[in-house]
């Protein structure tokens, strides 16, 4: 596990100070006064002012951070705004949050999950330009025996077009379309002999192991596969094909996420494999070890999760104030500090629970329960 520390360090460092710095950056643009960038919580190890007054800072629990605006003393300033007027002259008020006009507001907290999407999308544009993407198209050269493959009618050299409506564009993207499907029946569309066909396989779920040699409930339907014509067909995309599919891969992603966060709600979805830090911190180490490249690419994953989980309603979330303020627009006032009081405790019970429940996982996952 030691050797597993410096890689997840350097991923949190990463991710967190992008996700931070897109809040920082909309609050400079608006004028809103900064008074502390710190990436971690907890008691400092070593910090810096700089010539605005910002103290930018390192902390030692490396789960977080946050950015601080001048005058925010509590989460429910925005309901008292005449006591908060009150303590300032005209020149701090100019600075305070609080006074900003809605949609400033919106972007400052907005600005933290935009600039995780923005991360992954720099991430993916580079990896697509300079290094390529696979397009290899995926052909069945295997079905197993009385697999869900062969009993839904799937057939050797049956070219595979898509996956649930995903068109696979790749033999890379077979395995990543049926991980992340939640659905009872996987619809695959395959093209024989000229002609198409839609299937409807119904997966095995059995307990094997990822790339990395990590325990994982996997959605088996039993074929092999390989390269059309055996020719690997790997290219360096324009900078605008890149775009496309850089934006195209943070989308799925998104989606599938959202998906399977729905199934695990409705009891569809497999809940042991959703992890918090220790497991983060172990995938991350086990890839570093296969390169720059596949952790660069890790990076970018963790940084649209980071990003869509902060959008959710969660009060204490990014997506929680951006609530509030949708309340705000709809009622033309802030809602109350009793009400915003009972949001927050909802908020921090989800949280909470969802820690425990990511660890007790992770726990599971390393063998220690």
């Amino acid at each position: 596990m030691i050797s597993y520390i410096f890689p997840f360090l350097s991923l949190i460092l990463v991710v967190v100070f992008i996700h931070e710095y897109g809040h920082y950056y909309f609050a400079k643009k608006y004028g809103v006064g900064v008074t502390d960038f710190s990436i971690g919580f907890g008691k400092e190890i070593f910090g810096w002012y700089d010539k605005s007054g910002t103290r930018w800072k390192i902390c030692w629990i490396p789960l977080g951070g946050y950015v601080k605006f001048f005058g925010d003393r509590n989460v429910f300033s925005q309901a008292d705004q005449e006591k908060i007027i009150e303590k300032y002259n005209e020149e701090d008020r100019q600075k305070l949050f609080i006074l900003k006009p809605l949609y400033q507001r919106v972007l400052i907290v907005f600005g933290g999950p935009l600039a995780n999407f923005l991360l992954a999308l720099l991430i993916f544009f580079s990896i697509y330009t300079f290094i390529g993407k696979d397009f290899t198209p995926a052909v069945i050269n295997e079905v197993q025996k009385d697999s869900p493959a062969m009993v839904g009618g799937l057939k050797q050299n049956d070219i595979i077009l898509e996956i649930d409506g995903n068109k696979v564009k790749s033999i890379m993207d077979v395995s990543k379309y049926i991980t992340m499907s939640t659905s009872d029946f996987i619809d695959f569309k395959v093209k024989r002999s000229e002609v198409e066909f839609l299937l409807k396989i119904k997966p095995d779920m059995i307990l094997g192991e990822d790339n990395l040699g990590n325990k994982i409930n996997k959605r088996i339907v039993g074929i092999k596969l390989g390269a059309y014509n055996n020719e690997i067909n790997h290219i360096k995309l324009s900078p605008i094909k890149a775009i496309y599919y850089a934006a195209h891969e943070i989308y799925y992603v998104s989606v599938s996420s959202l998906k399977y966060i729905g199934g695990m709600i409705i009891g569809k979805a497999d809940t042991s494999q959703l992890g918090g830090p220790i497991r983060i911190a172990k995938i991350s180490g086990q890839v570093a070890e296969f390169g720059v490249l596949a952790f660069i690419s890790m990076m970018a994953y963790i940084s649209i999760s980071l990003g869509l989980v902060n959008l959710f309603p969660i009060p204490m979330l990014d997506g929680g104030h951006l609530m509030f303020y949708a309340f705000e627009k709809v009622l033309g006032r802030p809602l109350s500090q009793k009400t915003q009081e009972g949001f927050f405790r909802i908020g921090l019970f989800l949280l909470i629970s969802l820690m425990f429940f990511t660890t007790l996982n992770d726990l599971k996952d390393l063998g220690l329960f």
